[in-house]
């Protein structure tokens, strides 16, 4: 299909704008002029309180464009979608640029900019149509695929660091220390998204939340199976009034044997991965390699023949 070079123009300056609009959406955006001086002042300023040419180049051009693109992908999705995005985005660790209303805006943004691109690829026929919609639909569910890696990645490397983060935590709790401040120990000094969790938990518990709740939470959050255990153990031990030392060290014990069973399962992964590169790349290139000479005499002799 021979697309007008008009349109490719129109499709690229659409992506353009859509990346310009984004980058601007994260970025930072302070008052200028009159509203610097009353924040100054007052600590405190907002759109409404000053006029629109003193406020930043975000507040005056691109979250408009955001309320409203925002109210079309609410308009769109089903009910409970801001909850949803709310437990995605603790999964993934509430990324600072990022807020449900953000998220929205952005899904907002992906529809239109999908509707253009399909309509440009169709050359704005009646196939083009069912072009705009079908890009519209994919570029609409394109920031929750993102989310959701974000929060699959994070998963994967909270798996990393917990059996370290129990090691220690169990250490301090036999060492003499009360589980709160061993936990507090655990937060400053392991790297990891596991610090961050139970730095929240801590958090959680100085604000007036019981310990069985605050692990709950952090159960909600962090979907892997050994943190499920090791917050049911807990919060077990807590109703209970078990030794929180000897759960511990059980659920210590059987960190370290999953993280033993998740190596040896890659490892048998690897024979099957390495399979299809090895048929596709290494073996025709070695059968070129080893047979071609000897295929080319056989030609040279039998054509000599």
């Amino acid at each position: 299909m021979n697309v007008n070079p008009v349109y490719v123009a129109a499709a690229l300056v659409a992506i353009g704008l859509m990346v310009a609009v984004l980058s601007m959406s994260f970025g930072t955006s302070e008052p200028r002029g009159v509203a610097k001086s009353l924040m100054l002042i007052e600590d405190s300023v907002t759109s409404r309180s000053v006029v629109t040419a003193d406020l930043g180049a975000r507040d005056r051009l691109v979250t408009p464009v955001f309320d409203r693109t925002k109210s079309l992908a609410m308009a769109l999705s089903p009910k409970g979608t801001d909850d949803r995005f709310t437990l995605m985005l603790d999964r993934a660790g509430n990324p600072s640029p990022w807020t449900v209303e953000r998220i929205m805006g952005a899904k907002g943004v992906c529809l239109l900019l999908g509707i253009v691109l399909g309509a440009v690829y169709g050359s704005f026929t009646l196939v083009s149509v069912v072009y705009g919609l079908l890009l519209g639909a994919v570029f609409f569910f394109l920031p929750d695929l993102l989310l959701y890696n974000a929060g699959m990645r994070r998963q994967e490397q909270t798996s990393k660091s917990l059996a370290d983060a129990l090691d220690m935590l169990t250490v301090c709790v036999e060492a003499g220390q009360g589980f709160d401040a061993a936990l507090l120990q655990v937060a400053r000094n392991v790297d990891g998204p596991i610090s961050g969790e139970f730095a929240r938990v801590i958090s959680e518990i100085q604000i007036g939340k019981s310990r069985g709740e605050a692990f709950s939470a952090m159960g909600d959050r962090v979907t892997l199976p050994e943190v499920k255990n090791f917050v049911t153990a807990l919060v077990q031990a807590d109703r209970l009034g078990l030794p929180i030392a000897a759960v511990l060290r059980e659920q210590t014990a059987n960190m370290r044997l999953v993280r033993k069973q998740k190596a040896e399962e890659k490892a048998q992964k690897v024979t099957i991965k390495i399979l299809f590169p090895l048929m596709t790349c290494i073996l025709p290139a070695l059968f070129i390699v080893i047979i071609g000479p000897g295929a080319i005499n056989m030609a040279k002799a039998f054509g000599g023949g």
